[in-house]
């Protein structure tokens, strides 16, 4: 990897779209951020890049030419934000432009977004990976040796479903799946305080933790992320202590 190898380069996916992985792993990363760590951040979601819009970045102009997808030493620089670095490929196409390259092609896109970006010793790369297991999580698999993957999933029976998936994935592929994090896990009450599911929760032994996932945290439902921040630093402190201590996953 240029621009000095990130210590660690940890996956975030999730097997179902729809569980807010996108935004578990920008507020994560600003997560680690808060503990010294310096951060990159690679939106891996070629075909539905989410993570420029969410921190106001995008490109108003469309690509012309797929000059950078035709091979050779191309360099990239990440772009900077709130002390994150930050590389996309909606930086790279115009905000409503869809990506069309064939599926033979992807594994060249994805190793220039990794390897040809100029990252500048970086403690963790998060890679936001798409939903599911197909083309790009493969990739993925063969560009880079991750130090682990981080999944996400919903309090949905269905969504554990698809988690648990995407779990035999990376066991299958020899990636240490280093724990989850439950999203959109009910609410506070703002009348009375007391904890709401908004969502029916998977039965226990449907559950990825009876998959012998650990539960690094839970994410409440707020519309102000900000109240976030406490449940964010406690996943954060846990991935670090699991990916500096191995035996702790």
């Amino acid at each position: 990897m240029s621009g000095g190898a990130a210590r660690h380069v940890v996956a975030v996916g999730s097997g179902k779209g729809g569980v807010g992985k996108s935004t578990v792993t920008l507020h994560l990363a600003f997560a680690l951020r808060r503990r010294g760590w310096t951060v990159g951040l690679l939106d891996a979601d070629l075909y539905g890049p989410d993570i420029p819009l969410m921190l106001n970045l995008k490109r108003d102009s469309e690509a012309k030419r797929w000059d950078f997808w035709r091979g050779g030493d191309v360099r990239l620089e990440p772009i900077e934000r709130n002390g994150l670095q930050v590389m996309s490929v909606g930086f790279l196409l115009g905000e409503g432009q869809a990506l069309t390259l064939s599926a033979p092609l992807l594994g060249a896109a994805l190793r220039q977004l990794v390897v040809q970006v100029e990252w500048t010793g970086l403690d963790v790369l998060l890679v936001d990976l798409p939903p599911g297991t197909a083309d790009l999580q493969q990739q993925l698999v063969g560009v880079v040796a991750l130090a682990g993957a981080l999944v996400v999933v919903g309090p949905q029976d269905v969504a554990h479903l698809d988690a648990r998936k995407f779990v035999h994935f990376l066991r299958g592929v020899d990636v240490r799946v280093l724990g989850g994090v439950e999203n959109m896990s009910g609410l506070l009450c703002p009348h009375c305080g007391e904890h709401v599911d908004v969502f029916e929760p998977a039965a226990p032994e449907r559950s990825i933790w009876s998959d012998g996932v650990s539960l690094l945290g839970r994410i409440p439902l707020d519309t102000d992320l900000t109240k976030q921040a406490p449940e964010f630093d406690h996943v954060a402190e846990r991935l670090v202590d699991v990916l500096e201590n191995p035996v702790a996953a």
